[in-house]
């Protein structure tokens, strides 16, 4: 009798270590699933890379961004010569395009394609060995636009956060500007000025907010247009201390510019759109 009833103790307690241990993996399960929708998760990243690297739809997205850019160039180019002619100096300022370079000319998905293959986080250094690597890709339809605007005497400046920075090796103060060009060249942009690429930290004050380098721009040109992939490509003071609400009110403010003079790029994979959420980032999902 005294056998069984100990038989019967050592089930229950058999069971009740078991039930602890379910309820464990079920709440780190649920902690797991609370992680991943707070993007950039893992899973977030991947299926924005595969979205990027295999899908007709972000092809057409880029294609359809510039080919509107292209077509509203030319009169772009008119309304600012008429806007100079008005004020009496029309040859004084040459009309000139504003492109950010990543996730605009320049397709990094194999990048970011390379984190979630090796899951790996993104990391300065690394992104830097794949800016020295020149082996970016172009967006869908940039190379077009780009030659478009040159040929009929557009200035084309590229602004770009890729940040001017020493590097082990490198005899050039700015190696970062040199790949970029370099890369740029290898799709065929041969004729590019070094003059009209911008890096962040290339001068003192140019840091990720590019209010200071549009303005530096337009001392010597006419800015006509702008393209880029995220807000802080066209507006300055979207990067910090704002709300979703806030940037969607600046956009909506500025709602007559957008596919007339500036032009944005899907980006899923990063930007400002994330960096100013704060975690958990799940928070700002909304459900029904």
């Amino acid at each position: 009798m005294r056998q069984v009833n100990q038989e019967k103790a050592n089930m229950k307690n058999t069971l009740k270590l078991s039930s602890i241990v379910l309820l464990t993996v079920l709440f780190a399960g649920c902690a797991h699933l609370r992680d991943d929708i707070a993007p950039p998760s893992q899973s977030t990243v991947s299926k924005s890379a595969l979205w990027i690297q295999n899908s007709a739809e972000y092809e057409a997205s880029s294609l359809q961004v510039y080919n509107l850019a292209t077509q509203n160039l030319q009169s772009a180019v008119k309304t600012a010569t008429e806007g100079g002619e008005r004020e009496g100096n029309p040859s004084t300022l040459q009309p000139a395009v504003v492109l950010d370079i990543d996730e605009t000319v320049l397709d990094n998905s194999r990048y970011f394609a390379k984190l979630v293959l090796e899951n790996e986080e993104f990391d300065p250094a690394t992104w830097d060995t794949w800016v020295a690597l020149q082996q970016a890709s172009a967006i869908p339809g940039a190379l077009h636009f780009i030659k478009y605007a040159a040929g009929i005497g557009v200035e084309v400046v590229f602004i770009t956060n890729r940040a001017c920075q020493k590097r082990e090796g490198a005899v050039d103060i700015c190696p970062q500007k040199s790949d970029t060009i370099s890369n740029l060249e290898k799709l065929g942009l041969t004729d590019v000025d070094p003059s009209n690429v911008l890096l962040k930290k290339e001068k003192k004050d140019w840091s990720s907010e590019k209010e200071s380098r549009r303005s530096f721009v337009a001392q010597k040109y006419r800015i006509i247009m702008l393209i880029g992939d995220d807000l802080g490509d066209f507006l300055p003071n979207v990067k910090k201390n704002i709300t979703p609400v806030e940037r969607i009110r600046l956009v909506t403010e500025h709602a007559d510019k957008w596919g007339k003079d500036w032009f944005i790029l899907p980006n899923p994979q990063y930007g400002s759109w994330l960096s100013i959420l704060h975690k958990p980032r799940g928070q700002y999902l909304q459900g029904y």
